[in-house]
């Protein structure tokens, strides 16, 4: 019987892989990934994040948008795992069939679940879902390229 090996990544090791600082960097840690093929991440969600001064005065609510970037960025660790690219940077190539099925709040934990369909050449496909606790919040096929 043969253990699987359980691939995390603090902080500190997805800032060397993945660009994005603060304010921008919308992932605290990595609790597993197969490069190429997956990743599962998590989001913190504080009352302290800048968007939530506007977003809305009274009722913070975290912007959709950014949550699809956090599952972009999570996806960018499956990719960027790959050691042809590593040290390169991914990008945000487009979305598809994005739904938002409930809203995140301060205090909330994003658990944010990446697979990657089809690498081609310096493009990847990919699906990714974003949970709170066990309900999915968010779900969307996502296209990154690698520059």
């Amino acid at each position: 019987m043969s253990e699987e090996t359980t691939h995390q990544l603090d902080i500190v090791e997805i800032q060397k892989i993945l660009p994005h600082r603060y304010p921008m960097l919308l992932i605290d840690r990595v609790l597993d990934y197969v490069p190429g093929e997956k990743v599962v991440a998590k989001k913190n969600v504080s009352v302290n994040e800048a968007f939530f001064q506007g977003h809305f005065p009274g009722n913070p609510v975290m912007p959709g948008v950014l949550i699809v970037e956090a599952m972009a960025q999570a996806g960018a660790i499956a990719l960027l795992t790959v050691p042809e690219f590593k040290g390169k940077t991914a990008y945000f190539g487009g979305m598809n069939k994005v739904k938002f099925r409930q809203m995140v709040k301060p205090g909330d934990t994003l658990r944010l679940e990446v697979t990657l369909d089809k690498i081609r050449g310096n493009a990847g496909l990919g699906h990714g879902v974003a949970y709170v606790d066990d309900h999915k919040v968010c779900s969307g096929d996502l296209t990154f390229m690698i520059g």
